[in-house]
């Protein structure tokens, strides 16, 4: 949109934003897939087109984009074909803690066998004997890791 001297207005939004304002298509899809060691992957477009995907067009700080990640893109045509530019993703990222976070049903096996090794340590420690160094240490070790898998 251009103003009375012919300059172009934006009013403050990036082009992807005033493209959708003004009812413009923007190009979505999912990544098909993407290999981090040669920096790039395909995205299978709404429309049925494969398009290229490059490492340089993903948003700073995401590092892989996983198969089935719906995104949303402009679209240069490259040497080989159509090549997405300014991917935007739009599923959201999970977080760390939650990619890693053992599902609840493996943490109540877990937290059952940890019982059952604690229940051993205690009736120890009620007849006055301590656990070995090395036993200690594994016991110890098995807590934090619990704990931590817990506070995920």
């Amino acid at each position: 949109m251009r103003d009375a001297t012919g300059s172009l207005v934006t009013c403050g939004e990036t082009p992807r934003e005033f493209r959708r304002a003004q009812g413009i298509a923007v190009p979505t899809g999912k990544v098909k897939w993407f290999d981090t060691d040669r920096g790039f992957g395909f995205i299978a477009a709404d429309d049925g087109t494969e398009v290229f995907l490059h490492a340089s067009a993903l948003p700073a700080g995401i590092g892989t984009p996983k198969p089935g990640t719906r995104v949303d893109f402009g679209v240069a045509d490259g040497r080989r074909g159509p090549q997405a530019l300014a991917v935007k993703l739009l599923d959201p990222v999970p977080s760390v803690a939650t990619v890693q976070r053992k599902p609840a049903d493996d943490m109540a096996v877990i937290v059952e066998d940890l019982i059952k090794v604690l229940d051993r340590v205690g009736n120890d420690l009620r007849r006055g004997r301590r656990p070995e160094k090395s036993r200690a240490e594994q016991v110890a070790t098995l807590l934090r890791a619990v704990a931590d898998d817990l506070e995920a």
